[in-house]
């Protein structure tokens, strides 16, 4: 299926199927011009036949000021198992080759309008959002207590505001209350779990209680040195990535696994690739490091 906006020739082609195939060309390349939406459905998807029409008005009406991308995940499993499409629909929102937003499962009409203004940059944030924005903000600079607090106040005005359920659980982990955080997840409204936000907040908590004993200096250092000794040994390195993780060293974590993907792709069924997308929910994905992290992936994996 595709849609022509326009009758004459060369009119801007808004909403589109593609593949694994042309993946790159249609989204990370697209992106750079105009941002791109992509809609993760399949054909015996209920909630997805109800989501799409909706996205597809919501940008149709937008004339060209953002793009919709359709990906069958029956039909594209490769490219659906990079972006950990776990329930579907999924959508992501790309912008200058990256993704940049996203949600999953099915929404209000009124929340997609507004996420497709949001991406074509149309609105601004409101009070709430704000509020989420400098509590983020605080948290990313170790203040996490005032963030706490924020977040906190945001919820008794709006107690399904899921960033700032997220914020609350990520604040408890930084806090070193691996429990408290544990509970505070448990509690949360299985329809709100699909939420990016609380999609992070559980990669970050599985992550912080996988790695609560892993990054000690001892262990470091024995890792390192088998490694040294062994290069090819891609247990000791995903090992190693798993042990920076846990002592907060991101960015060298990363490249570990990186190498790995480098190396044998398939190695362990894509462990060193899922982790990498556990990383990525965690960090969240506007954070400078995923985006990197992920355009690198990419090329690695399409080259």
């Amino acid at each position: 299926m595709e849609t022509i906006i326009g009758g004459e020739a060369g009119a801007t082609q808004l909403i589109k199927d593609s593949d694994t195939q042309n993946f790159v060309a249609d989204v990370i390349e697209a992106s750079k011009e105009v941002p791109v939406v992509v809609d993760f459905w399949a054909p015996w998807c209920g909630p997805c036949k109800e989501l799409g029409p909706q996205i597809e008005r919501a940008v149709t009406a937008k004339s060209g000021k953002v793009k919709l991308v359709k990906i069958n995940v029956d039909e594209n499993q490769e490219i659906a198992a990079q972006f950990q499409i776990q329930s579907i629909p999924a959508v992501y929102a790309f912008n200058q080759g990256r993704p940049v937003d996203g949600f999953a499962g099915a929404i209000p009409e009124s929340q997609i309008q507004a996420f497709i203004d949001r991406i074509a940059g149309e609105t601004g944030p409101s009070p709430i959002d704000t509020a989420v924005e400098q509590a983020t903000a605080l948290m990313e600079t170790g203040d996490n207590l005032q963030a706490s607090a924020i977040f906190e106040q945001v919820l008794e005005h709006d107690p399904v505001n899921a960033p700032a359920i997220g914020g609350a659980v990520r604040c408890l982990i930084a806090g070193g209350d691996l429990a408290g955080a544990r509970a505070r997840f448990d509690a949360i409204d299985p329809s709100l779990t699909d939420h990016a936000a609380l999609a992070g907040a559980k990669a970050a908590l599985e992550l912080a209680e996988e790695t609560v004993d892993a990054g000690d200096a001892t262990t470091l250092a024995a890792l390192r040195s088998q490694l040294a000794k062994n290069p090819n040994d891609h247990q000791v390195r995903y090992d190693f990535a798993c042990a920076l993780w846990g002592n907060g060293e991101h960015e060298p974590a990363i490249d570990e696994l990186l190498e790995i993907v480098r190396r044998d792709r398939a190695w362990k069924e894509e462990a060193a690739r899922k982790q990498l997308v556990k990383y990525f929910d965690a960090m969240g994905h506007s954070d400078p490091l995923t985006l990197e992290a992920r355009g690198r992936l990419s090329s690695l994996l399409f080259a």
